[in-house]
């Protein structure tokens, strides 16, 4: 019987990346029944900024994972197979996480050094910014052709653009790997936007999946996600970032990402209000003044983690291209009690 006996977060295999073996470890385990899916919560986000040092997506991780059982030496090579070999300067910078007690957030005062007066403004009152022409329009064209390729339809041809792949989810696309896609997530303005909004550049980014939303048909309708959270409301809801880029120019009918702006000011207030025993999940959040946002190919749209927030139905003649993305640091809270 293999040992549920976990190895230190500072145990490293040939790809030399510490908390690796612990994570393969606790996966494996969890998979047997033999460690309960709350155990060792408090390092979920270390899980998560290990997969972001090693390029690859949290689903697809898992999904290895629970399928394959595989041996340690079987995961470091299905991990060069996937992102390849480890970039040696972000595992350095990890691997000090755990060597090294100097990971302090900055302290001295901030200095915005993308966003100006007005952005912070605008985003303590609305909790979301634009961020305008933050990769190239090159880019984005050269990611949808990567996204078209990998899912075997034409961006031109409305005949394909309902064909099954086993990669799409609805209007997800599990898609995390690519030049063209790391290149966005690494483009000095998407940095500089995180780094001003967090006011610290210890952030990380994540590796995050695409997005199709291609026009509604009579046989092809919108299934969502429609106004949700992806944390716990338990209020206060810590602060925390989300973000989306527009690969292509995309209306507001034209399956626009979708939130409530500014009601990461009165979600406490309106919980408060709401009838005793009601679920804040169930309400009709768009009844709260959902706002759909269209802006152009290569705009950044980045939004506070406790607004409302979600995709639309196309009701143009033209598909929605997205690419989703973030960077956070590796200490953010997350609550303890999911509501």
């Amino acid at each position: 019987m293999p040992s549920t006996k976990l190895p230190l977060s500072t145990e490293t295999g040939k790809l030399q990346v510490m908390h690796l073996k612990r994570y393969w470890k606790k996966s494996i385990l969890k998979r047997e029944g033999k460690l309960q899916p709350g155990f060792f919560k408090e390092e979920w986000k270390i899980d998560t900024t290990l997969l972001t040092v090693l390029g690859l997506g949290l689903e697809q991780s898992m999904i290895y994972l629970y399928r394959d059982a595989p041996s340690f030496e079987e995961f470091e090579n299905w991990i060069v197979a996937i992102s390849g070999v480890p970039d040696k300067e972000k595992v350095a910078q990890f691997n000090q996480l755990f060597t090294s007690k100097n990971n302090a957030k900055n302290g001295v005062a901030w200095h915005y050094e993308l966003l100006t007066k007005d952005d912070i403004e605008f985003w303590d009152k609305n909790g979301y910014i634009i961020v305008r022409e933050a990769v190239t329009k090159e880019s984005c064209d050269q990611a949808i052709e990567a996204i078209c390729n990998f899912i075997e339809i034409d961006r031109y041809d409305a005949g394909t653009w309902h064909k099954e792949h086993p990669a799409r989810q609805g209007i997800m696309v599990q898609f995390f790997q690519h030049p063209v896609l790391e290149q966005n997530r690494r483009a000095f303005k998407i940095r500089k936007a995180f780094e001003d909004l967090w006011n610290r550049k210890d952030i990380w980014v994540n590796t995050d999946r695409v997005g199709f939303n291609p026009p509604e048909t009579e046989s092809h309708k919108f299934q969502g996600p429609r106004l949700h959270w992806d944390v716990s409301i338990k209020q206060p809801i810590p602060f925390g970032t989300q973000g989306i880029l527009y690969l292509a120019d995309t209306a507001e009918n034209q399956g626009a990402f979708t939130l409530i702006p500014g009601f990461h000011n009165i979600i406490g207030e309106w919980m408060s209000n709401l009838p005793p025993g009601a679920n804040p999940r169930n309400e009709d959040l768009y009844a709260l003044g959902a706002k759909p946002i269209a802006a152009n190919a290569g705009d950044l749209i980045i939004w506070h983690q406790a607004l409302p927030h979600g995709s639309s139905p196309n009701a143009s003649a033209l598909p929605r291209f997205v690419q989703y993305l973030n960077y956070e640091p590796v200490d953010v809270k997350e609550s303890d009690i999911w509501i």
